[in-house]
């Protein structure tokens, strides 16, 4: 055991026509453990280094215990993309960097499990979130990064609304190197693909 002491997870919930996003929950630990370990060659290129202990129970507690931290504080809102249809965890994307006073902005991120990629869940899953960072939290921006060569990330950014902006020379460590990206933005009036959204 950890020690650490873990509260219920705000009741957020945001529904799309496949799939719905949710705050991280303790009972997410097995379906997490088990996509992040078959796409790790899958993600591995496009993600930070990852910990040794990354994908192990106490990895995740330690994990959770960080997401459920931040959204008390409102420093970050973590979410899961999970399916409608039999609940199955697809992949994780966050709200961060949150800025209020004059920006009214944050930096978003994601991740998908490689057997749900390319079929339009991330896109869903994203819209949600832009959903809730523009009419929950009453954002203006949101801004997203990704490397130059991924090409399927570039078109989830542009599909789902966002502008390219500009690029930031070794922006993010990645892999394990310091790496340039291409930076993208939307601004809450910028039009967007419509999803019917219910709010739970």
């Amino acid at each position: 055991m950890l020690g650490l002491s873990f509260r219920r997870s705000p009741k957020v919930q945001l529904t799309g026509p496949r799939v719905h996003i949710r705050p991280p929950e303790t009972g997410d630990r097995a379906q997490w453990l088990a996509l992040r370990e078959a796409s790790k060659a899958f993600l591995q290129p496009w993600e930070p280094t990852w910990a040794p202990d990354a994908v192990t129970r106490q990895g995740f507690m330690r994990r959770l215990h960080r997401f459920q931290a931040s959204w008390d504080s409102g420093e970050s809102y973590p979410f899961f993309i999970l399916t409608n249809h039999g609940n199955k965890l697809a992949g994780g994307v966050t709200l961060s960097n949150i800025r209020r006073g004059v920006s009214q902005a944050a930096s978003v991120g994601y991740w998908v499990g490689e057997s749900f990629a390319r079929q339009g869940i991330m896109s869903e899953g994203l819209n949600l979130t832009l959903d809730y960072a523009f009419k929950m939290l009453n954002l203006h921006r949101v801004e997203a990064a990704c490397l130059p060569h991924n090409v399927a990330s570039r078109g989830l950014l542009e599909k789902c609304g966002f502008r390219e902006e500009g690029l930031a020379r070794q922006y993010l460590c990645i892999n394990g190197r310091w790496q340039d990206h291409v930076t993208y933005g939307i601004l809450r009036t910028d039009p967007r693909p419509l999803l019917p959204v219910e709010e739970l």
